[in-house]
């Protein structure tokens, strides 16, 4: 979205997650590939003197530092905010950390499984009566990012309108409760614990993928004009009128008889003819697909999902950023680099010649 990013990765191995695979492409994991489009690398060592000294550089031209190092770790590279500020009033600062910079947990290293464990995510995903289960996707590591990005364009914002950069901290432990926010709600309000509930959701009903006889349909009757418009499509309007299945908390209270009596109709019938009934009564639902399906959709295919070009991956397809600016959706500027691809030209832009760039790669600094 039009920013200059430049990513600092150590010389040779570069970020871990390039060797997160498989699957890979072109040599990287498709973890790394999806995260990093867009972005130059410049490889340092910043365990040493010599490479501290390019990042600060590196920082006096840039508005915004982001570094996800352990609290000690970034004290020792000098990457701290109080190690940034003096000097550097309009710097934005942002350290996205594990359990936050300070109390019992601060210096624990923290991962999107280990935190979907201790927050609870785990204990709501997975099939009723079953044992915890990660969600698919790693959704902390993503949010966390995503709220660092929210709180970067804040900081931008009120920086134009006071001259002063701040200090933004994103933890992972926040954006893990922040993901189970409501389920705590619930918690305290009933004093019950929620546990997996497969592809339903506890407060809706009926809200959840139903079988057919080719596959499974996630159905979305949120209230009761759709739980009314459902009934017909399933020549069962009888149920409408049951005093059981009225309004949604009464729906939910008997939810196991409602699913069954819905399942023995839905099971009878093709996904195809399911879907044909739904819309024509104008039930929200959606075929339950898997990522192979999914990549060979026309309109996914036609919109994020997209070719770009890379000089090493044939075929390169990226999933692009939600966000769709006046009409069209931001262009990737680059593919993702290579460890160190930017050094040279980043090293130039920062001042350091020709042979002090050949002194630093020489050493082991950059590379």
């Amino acid at each position: 979205m039009g920013a200059r990013v430049v990513k600092v990765e150590r010389p040779g191995v570069g970020d871990p997650a390039r060797a997160w695979a498989p699957p890979d492409w072109g040599g990287d994991g498709t973890l790394f590939l999806a995260s990093n489009r867009g972005k130059r690398s410049l490889s340092l060592d910043l365990a040493r003197l010599e490479g501290q000294e390019v990042a600060q550089r590196l920082v006096d031209r840039s508005d915004v530092v982001i570094q996800a190092f352990r609290p000690d770790v970034a004290e020792r590279f000098g990457l701290t905010e109080r190690a940034l500020r003096p000097g550097r009033p309009r710097l934005i600062v942002c350290t996205i950390t594990a359990y936050g910079s300070s109390g019992p947990k601060s210096a624990r290293p923290g991962y999107d499984p280990l935190l979907q464990a201790e927050l609870g995510l785990m204990s709501l995903t997975g099939p009723v009566g079953g044992p915890p289960v990660r969600v698919g996707t790693s959704v902390v590591d993503l949010g966390a990012g995503m709220w660092a990005a929210l709180g970067i364009l804040a900081a931008v914002r009120a920086r134009d309108a006071t001259g002063e950069g701040t200090n933004l901290e994103v933890s992972l432990q926040d954006t893990a409760l922040n993901w189970v926010g409501y389920h705590l709600q619930g918690v305290l309000a009933s004093g019950e614990i929620p546990g997996p509930m497969g592809t339903s959701l506890p407060m809706i009903c009926p809200y959840g993928a139903f079988p057919t006889q080719d596959g499974s349909l996630m159905v979305a009757a949120g209230n009761d004009g759709l739980f009314r418009k459902l009934c017909d499509a399933l020549d069962a309007g009888e149920l409408t009128e049951d005093p059981r299945f009225t309004t949604n908390p009464l729906r939910v209270t008997h939810r196991g008889e409602l699913e069954a009596l819905l399942a023995r109709t839905t099971a009878v019938l093709s996904t195809q003819e399911l879907a044909r009934r739904l819309e024509a009564q104008g039930v929200p639902f959606a075929p339950v697909r898997d990522l192979g399906e999914v990549s060979r959709d026309p309109g996914v295919l036609g919109g994020a999902f997209r070719l770009e070009p890379h000089p090493r991956v044939p075929g390169y397809r990226a999933v692009a950023i939600p966000p769709v600016l006046g009409g069209s959706r931001p262009a990737a500027s680059r593919p993702p680099p290579q460890v160190g691809e930017h050094s040279e030209e980043i090293l130039g832009e920062l001042g350091y010649s020709p042979q002090e760039v050949e002194v630093l790669r020489s050493s082991g600094i950059t590379g």
